[in-house]
């Protein structure tokens, strides 16, 4: 594909690495960059170092590639801009990505959140931005070394729903690393995956431990079922129409009903647990991408998360106390004020007054 578009990509963590050394393999056009002089040094002098879920050899894979720390001078012009930052460092990723952008070039938005609103903005054109929801989990838990944590595609899109060529070509980019879903409800799309890891992310940030590992705590399961009702209430107020996970995974029945959150117990509650219980078993190895942030000594983006849905439910007029709480203690975690542990996500189920 050496004739074929040529791709920057920004931010190497574990979705980042994950893609770039799968379009490294393919023989994309490639400049990856990071800010990670730790990271570059272990890829070029050993390559991308693949392990996890869809790695066929045993003991991982190794890709030859290069990863430059910052965007040489006088790079591009790109006809992808792939931006898998953190959601903290994405306004200022994609505002050097326009820079190096050809005119006819997209921002293609990988992190978590609302990203597509945020980049629409800097761009000043919604038309130059795509979407590109990942499904599965992916960490590094060294330099250099990519772990693909949980299987799952890519759904792609464009906020105001309209076929786009650079799509297709998006496409068949991402095709050999995930399956690619397309949808004209992109934004639907992004509100049901934030109601996902408004759940997931944050209760393993605070929890300090694996997906499958909390949700077999009925209380952490409560929590999620909480958080996610709230946000399923934001998105209605903003008129936007939630699309199923996966095309199974409906968030509007998922949500707790007014009864149900009274509840302590009925046949609802017992299948919507249920579905939780799977839910855990398959993304079992999932680690939260925030709790890395935090051991690694960054701020852990919630306000990118748990923080959009709150300042939105406020805005609105709408209750959101399980939100609230959850911005507010991984906050105090990134202040060293509270730690990660089990006992935490017992504290806020008690502090919150779940019930069920």
């Amino acid at each position: 594909m050496t004739n074929g578009p040529r791709v920057l990509l920004l931010g190497i963590g574990g979705i980042g690495g994950t893609l770039a050394a799968h379009l490294a393999a393919a023989g994309v056009q490639l400049c990856a960059v990071t800010r990670s002089t730790a990271v570059a040094d272990a890829v070029n002098r050993r390559g991308f170092r693949l392990t996890g879920v869809g790695t066929q050899e045993r003991g991982g894979r190794t890709v030859p590639g290069r990863i430059e720390v910052g965007i040489p001078a006088g790079a591009g012009p790109f006809d992808f801009a792939f931006l898998a930052t953190q959601p903290s460092d994405l306004d200022v990723a994609a505002r050097q990505a326009l820079a190096h952008l050809a005119p006819d070039g997209k921002l293609v938005t990988f992190p978590n959140g609302l990203p597509e609103e945020r980049v629409a903005r800097i761009a000043g054109d919604p038309g130059r931005v795509l979407g590109a929801i990942v499904g599965f989990g992916a960490s590094h838990p060294e330099p250099g070394v990519f772990e693909r944590t949980s299987a799952g595609g890519f759904v792609l899109g464009r906020l105001d729903g309209q076929p786009d060529p650079a799509l297709d070509t998006l496409a068949t980019l991402l095709a050999p690393i995930a399956p690619v879903d397309r949808s004209d409800n992109l934004r639907g799309a992004r509100w049901s995956k934030l109601a996902i890891n408004a759940a997931i992310s944050s209760l393993g940030t605070l929890g300090g431990d694996r997906l499958g590992v909390l949700l077999r705590k009925r209380h952490a399961r409560r929590l999620a079922l909480e958080v996610m009702t709230e946000v399923v209430e934001v998105a209605r107020r903003e008129g936007v129409r939630l699309k199923p996970i996966a095309g199974t995974l409906d968030l509007d029945w998922l949500a707790l009903s007014p009864a149900e959150r009274r509840s302590t117990g009925s046949a609802g509650l017992l299948v919507k647990h249920a579905v939780l219980l799977l839910v855990g078993f398959r993304y079992r190895r999932l680690r939260s991408s925030m709790l890395a942030a935090l051991e690694r000594g960054q701020v852990p983006p919630v306000d990118f998360l748990n923080g959009e849905v709150t300042a939105r439910a406020d805005a609105h007029g709408v209750a959101a106390p399980v939100n609230h709480a959850v911005v507010t203690r991984i906050h105090e975690l990134a202040t060293g004020s509270r730690r990660p542990a089990h006992a935490e996500l017992a504290a806020l189920y008690r502090d919150t007054r779940a019930v069920g």
